[in-house]
């Protein structure tokens, strides 16, 4: 199992935009069968601040998901022109 969390910050007066974003990504990445679980989430009280939370069984599947054509249009393309990505970091369970 790998989880990668993912923070982005959608730009000032894009934050409906970057959702909506977010909604397709989350919809076509849950459909690939090496995703055990794909939730954005935003923030509280910060209507900019997107923490995405992802799970995938492997490496492997983690490495299709960033090939996908989903990934590729949305996380690549539509989502850069909305919001900027903040950070990033991969984790792995321990034991």
């Amino acid at each position: 199992m790998v989880v990668l969390a993912v923070t982005w910050m959608a730009k000032t007066g894009r934050e409906s935009e970057a959702a909506a974003v977010f909604e397709k990504l989350s919809a076509e990445s849950r459909k690939e069968p090496g995703c055990v679980m794909y939730q954005v989430h935003k923030h509280k009280t910060d209507s900019r601040r997107f923490f995405i939370y992802e799970q995938y069984k492997d490496d492997a599947a983690l490495e299709a998901h960033r090939a996908a054509p989903h990934f590729l249009q949305h996380a690549k393309k539509d989502l850069p022109k909305v919001a900027d990505r903040v950070e990033g970091h991969l984790f792995e369970p321990l034991g």
